[in-house]
């Protein structure tokens, strides 16, 4: 079996991560998809307010039809006032991370 750029697919222990960071709209969500959809991958998102639901303005939150091309993770996790502190965030991606590989 092969990728959709015939290349064989990685062993899951082996895959890498890429780590897309920068300022609010400044292109990390395009690019994070462009390289998504090269290499099969998913996108977790690691915004600190993305992570609440109705946080859509001011946010660069992805748009539906940005999410509907690759999965994205990690967006509308908490209420607005929950407490999700960084270590919380931290088990969440690694259990993604872990589920996206297998």
């Amino acid at each position: 079996m092969l990728t959709k750029n015939n290349t064989p697919p990685l062993a899951p222990a082996t895959l890498p991560l890429i780590a897309i960071v920068g300022p609010t709209a400044s292109g990390k969500t395009s690019l994070a998809i462009r390289l998504a959809k090269q290499y099969d991958g998913e996108i977790i998102c690691a915004d600190s307010r993305t992570i609440y639901k109705g946080m859509d303005i001011g946010t660069a939150k992805p748009s539906p039809d940005e999410q509907a091309l690759v999965p994205h993770w990690g967006l509308d996790l908490v209420e607005p006032g929950q407490r999700f502190t960084v270590v919380d965030f931290q088990r969440y991606a690694n259990r993604q991370i872990a589920a996206i590989r297998q």
